[in-house]
C-alpha cells in the first residue's frame, strides 16, 4: 500500500510557481526592451540619396533662368497697301543685302494712283509757270504806269521851274503860275502812288506765287507717297543679314500693315531670359551673367529688364561678350545664371529639395558612423541656384540628405544601407 508523500506535492507546486514567475519576469523584460527600442527604423538606399557636406567659405548667390538667343537687329517687312503676293523670290535661310528683292506684290490701284499723282504734279507745275508769267506781265504794266507818272512829273517840274522865273519877272500871269504849281503837286502825288502800287504788287505777287508753289508741293508730296507705295510692291530686305521667316504664300491677299517677312543679323545675338517674377526683384542692370548654349558658356551682362510681368516671368536681355560657340543661332534655347551677389565666409550647402530662402526646414543629418541619420531643424538664409546659406542648425563638415524625404516625415531617424 502506497503512502502519499506531502513533501513531494509541496515541491512540485513550488517549482510551478517559480516557472510561472520566471516566465512573467521574462515577458516583462522583453516588453520593456521593445518599448525602449521603439518602432523599427525605416531603411533608405544610400545610392538613391543626394548627400552633401556643409562648407565654410564664399557663396555665389545666383538666379537661374531659361531663354533663347535672339538677333539684336531684327526687321519685319510689312505691306504698305492692300496687295496680292505675286511671287516669292527668296526663302528663309538665304543671306540677303539691303537691296535684295524678297518678293513681288501686285496692286493695280497703286499704279493708277501713281499715274494720277504724276499728272497732278505736271498740272501744278504748269499752274506755277502760268502764274509767274501772268504776274510778271502785270508787274511790267505797273512799272510802265510808274515810269509814265515819273516822266509826267519831271516834265511838269521843268515847266514849273520856268514859270517860277517868269513869274518873278512878271512875264506870265499869276493864275498861270499857280495852276502850274497845282499840276506839279498832283503829278508828284501820282508818281508816289504808282511807286507804292508797284511795291504793293510785288509783295502780293510773292504771296500768289507762294500759294501756287504750296499747291505744287502738296502734289509732289502726294507723288512721293504714291511712288513709295509703288516701290513697296518690290519688297526689299532693307538690311544685310539672313531671311528668317516668310509669313505669306504666293497668291495670298494681304492687308496694309500685314507682316510679310523677317530679316535679322545672325552675327549679333543677345540672350533673352525669362526670369521668374519672384526672383526678378533681385536682378539689376549690369549684373554679370553666364549663358550656357549647351555647346559652350558665354559671359555677358544684364542690359535691359522688362518693366512688365508676362506669364509669371520678367524678360531680361543679356548682351554677350566674346565669340559665340559653334552652332549658336537665333531661337537657340539657352540657360542663364545671373550673379546677384557674393557672400563671404558663410556656411552653405547644396540646395535641398523644395527649399526657399529665409525659411525653416528639417534635414536628416548623418550620424558619425554614417549608418543612420537624425532629423535636425535648420534655418536657411539666402538661396542660390544650387546652394543655400545655413544660418543655424548645422556646422561645417556635417553631412545632410538633400533629397526629398517627405516619405519619412513621421520618423526622426532613418537607417542607411
Amino acid at each position: 500500500m502506497d503512502i502519499a508523500n506531502p513533501i513531494y506535492g509541496i515541491r512540485k507546486r513550488r517549482r510551478l510557481k517559480l516557472m510561472v514567475g520566471g516566465a512573467a519576469l521574462a515577458v516583462a523584460a522583453l516588453a520593456a526592451l521593445v518599448w525602449r527600442l521603439g518602432p523599427a527604423l525605416p531603411v533608405a538606399d544610400r545610392g538613391s540619396l543626394w548627400i552633401d557636406a556643409v562648407q565654410q567659405g564664399d557663396m555665389l548667390r545666383e538666379v537661374r533662368a531659361t531663354g533663347t538667343l535672339v538677333p539684336r537687329e531684327i526687321r519685319w517687312l510689312a505691306a504698305a497697301t492692300p496687295a496680292q503676293v505675286e511671287q516669292i523670290l527668296v526663302w528663309p535661310g538665304t543671306p540677303v543685302q539691303p537691296d535684295t528683292v524678297l518678293m513681288r506684290l501686285a496692286d493695280p490701284t497703286v499704279e493708277d494712283a501713281l499715274r494720277n499723282a504724276r499728272a497732278q504734279v505736271a498740272a501744278a507745275q504748269a499752274e506755277v509757270a502760268a502764274k509767274r508769267a501772268e504776274l510778271a506781265s502785270q508787274l511790267l504794266d505797273q512799272r510802265s504806269a510808274q515810269a509814265q507818272a515819273q516822266s509826267d512829273y519831271a516834265s511838269a517840274k521843268v515847266k514849273a521851274d520856268a514859270d517860277t522865273i517868269a513869274a518873278k519877272d512878271h512875264l506870265i500871269p499869276r493864275v498861270q503860275f499857280e495852276q502850274g504849281q497845282i499840276a506839279l503837286a498832283q503829278l508828284k502825288e501820282r508818281s508816289e502812288i504808282e511807286r507804292q502800287r508797284v511795291a504793293a504788287f510785288a509783295a502780293s505777287m510773292k504771296a500768289q506765287v507762294d500759294a501756287v508753289q504750296a499747291a505744287l508741293a502738296q502734289q509732289q508730296s502726294n507723288l512721293q507717297l504714291r511712288q513709295r507705295q509703288a516701290d513697296a510692291l518690290q519688297v526689299k530686305a532693307g538690311i544685310a543679314g539672313v531671311l528668317q521667316e516668310v509669313a505669306v504664300q504666293e497668291g495670298a491677299q494681304v492687308a496694309a500693315g500685314a507682316n510679310l517677312a523677317r530679316v535679322a543679323r545672325p552675327d549679333v545675338l543677345i540672350a533673352r531670359l525669362q526670369v521668374p517674377e519672384v526672383q526678378a526683384k533681385d536682378v539689376a542692370l549690369g549684373m554679370p551673367v553666364s549663358v550656357d548654349t549647351h555647346n559652350g558658356v558665354v559671359d555677358g551682362k544684364v542690359e535691359r529688364i522688362d518693366p512688365a510681368v508676362r506669364n509669371g516671368s520678367v524678360q531680361v536681355d543679356v548682351s554677350l561678350a566674346g565669340k559665340l560657340p559653334p552652332g549658336a543661332r537665333p531661337d537657340l534655347s539657352v540657360d542663364g545664371r545671373i550673379l546677384v551677389a557674393q557672400l563671404h565666409d558663410v556656411l552653405s550647402v547644396g540646395r535641398p529639395a523644395l527649399a526657399q530662402a529665409d525659411a525653416d526646414l528639417s534635414l536628416f543629418r548623418l550620424d558619425p558612423g554614417g549608418d543612420t541619420a537624425t532629423r535636425v531643424p535648420v534655418r536657411i538664409g539666402a538661396a542660390s541656384v544650387d546652394r543655400v546659406q545655413v544660418l543655424r542648425g548645422l556646422k561645417a563638415g556635417d553631412r545632410v540628405i538633400l533629397s526629398d524625404t517627405s516619405q519619412w516625415d513621421k520618423y526622426d531617424r532613418i537607417k542607411l544601407k
